[in-house]
């Protein structure tokens, strides 16, 4: 699959299952901060919304303070989707919602929150308003946001997020939708459009430029031009950010069931060739109708396929999958598939901060891939990688179009693996309240 030349706000073309209004309006421009929030009346079923999150948010009204649902359980809540977690915004500072509620405590640094615990291990976090602290600074100061504990008010909150679908603010006693950034029109459209000019909001922070592939991709979104303009003349500002935080949104990009969509777009933008130069310039590679580059784009598909029927993925089976056939293309020739494996993944774990447990099992189901494809498993089969190297040798076959029959006797074999699942859109406190 080469490049094509698409619309800059339906940049995927070949995905018509998106049916993405070819529109190019955007909502309202956003309101002064001084100004009160456009008000709509939405009454959502309260049997959606968590009952301790309704709880959290009625005893900080009762006691004087502003709380509200924000940011995207309310995106979700109108689009019909069931939110993942709900956050609460409010005018109280931590401390005081410290006071509140014994059952909490306040975490972060750079983002100063706290963590409201229930019973089940249920978390729940309420943020105090906060204003962008670029406010505060004089005009040479970098764009590159470090630290995020301005405290400001709800319409400041607002505007200082990142997209507008991300800004709305969820009163449920009044069951009205508050917005000062055109975002209830932008969901309405269904576009991503960030709050105020996209380029001075991906240098502020590049990972948005992740987030807003993200969102196009999982929700069906298009792209309005002026961001994805931006998102491909900012591309090399993710170089700036936090490694590690690259490497989650990348696992975030893979997990939520759009993952063949979304590497499209962030390879079609050019975000690919920063992040991750080895698929892309494999993905250029049109010259063979079942070429390397074809088979991993069924990769992702299977992905996807795999997710919709049992929900993500293991995070090893997921990097593994995402970089399969440039590390098949590494191991060609190789005498040691584990060497020529480690000296493929060194500059990814020097560039997003890979973490060495991955590349350990990155490199173990490689080397044992050849084996287990033709359905020998052997002492392998008796340790904790072997279900994780046989969704990777399932997805392999399927994607060369080849019988699995020699791996179905392993079905339901062997010890669960027992590394960690990351189901939970649950980003560090250090970035939180971007959403």
């Amino acid at each position: 699959m080469g490049r094509t030349t698409p619309s800059p706000l339906n940049p995927l073309p070949d995905f018509a299952e998106a049916d993405i209004e070819p529109s190019y309006t955007v909502g309202p421009a956003p309101l002064p901060p001084s100004e009160p929030a456009r008000r709509y009346d939405v009454s959502f079923d309260e049997a959606r919304i968590d009952p301790d999150v309704q709880k959290v948010i009625r005893r900080l009204t009762r006691h004087g303070h502003e709380a509200y649902l924000v940011g995207g359980c309310v995106r979700d809540l109108l689009l019909d989707r069931s939110p993942k977690d709900f956050d609460v915004a409010t005018s109280a500072r931590p401390e005081e919602v410290r006071e509140l509620f014994r059952n909490s405590r306040i975490i972060g640094r750079r983002f100063r929150l706290v963590h409201v615990l229930f019973q089940g291990g249920k978390v729940i976090e309420v943020a105090t308003f906060r204003r962008n602290p670029k406010d505060d600074a004089d005009e040479s100061t970098e764009l590159l946001i470090r630290s995020d504990n301005a405290f400001g008010v709800a319409s400041e909150d607002a505007m200082r997020r990142d997209f507008t679908m991300n800004a709305l603010f969820y009163d449920i006693e009044a069951r009205q939708i508050l917005d000062w950034v055109g975002g209830m029109a932008d969901v309405e459209r269904r576009v991503v459009h960030t709050i105020g000019d996209p380029e001075t909001r991906f240098r502020e922070d590049p990972v948005r430029i992740l987030r807003a592939l993200k969102f196009a991709g999982r929700l069906g979104f298009a792209i309005t031009p002026d961001v994805y303009d931006a998102i491909v003349f900012c591309r090399e500002a993710l170089a700036l950010a936090a490694r590690p935080r690259l490497s989650e949104e990348i696992l975030r990009l893979l997990r939520g069931g759009q993952a063949r969509r979304t590497i499209y777009l962030a390879w079609e933008t050019g975000v690919l060739d920063v992040l991750l130069p080895e698929l892309s310039s494999l993905l250029y590679d049109e010259d063979r109708e079942d070429g390397p580059g074809v088979r991993q784009w069924r990769l992702l598909e299977y992905i996807d396929r795999r997710t919709a029927e049992s929900g993500p993925l293991d995070d090893t089976v997921l990097w593994t999958l995402l970089l399969l056939e440039p590390l098949k293309e590494a191991c060609e020739g190789a005498r040691d598939r584990g060497a020529a494996v480690a000296d493929f993944l060194e500059p990814l774990i020097e560039r997003l901060a890979l973490s060495r447990r991955y590349a350990d099992g990155i490199r173990r189901i490689i080397g044992v891939m050849p084996r287990l494809s033709a359905g020998r498993a052997g002492r392998f089969a008796r340790t904790e990688l072997f279900q994780a190297a046989l969704e990777v040798a399932f997805a392999d076959l399927t994607a060369r179009g080849e019988p699995t029959a020699a791996l179905e006797r392993f079905r339901g074999s062997g010890p669960s693996t027992s590394l960690p699942h990351h189901h939970r859109e649950r980003p560090h406190p250090s970035h939180r309240g971007r959403r």
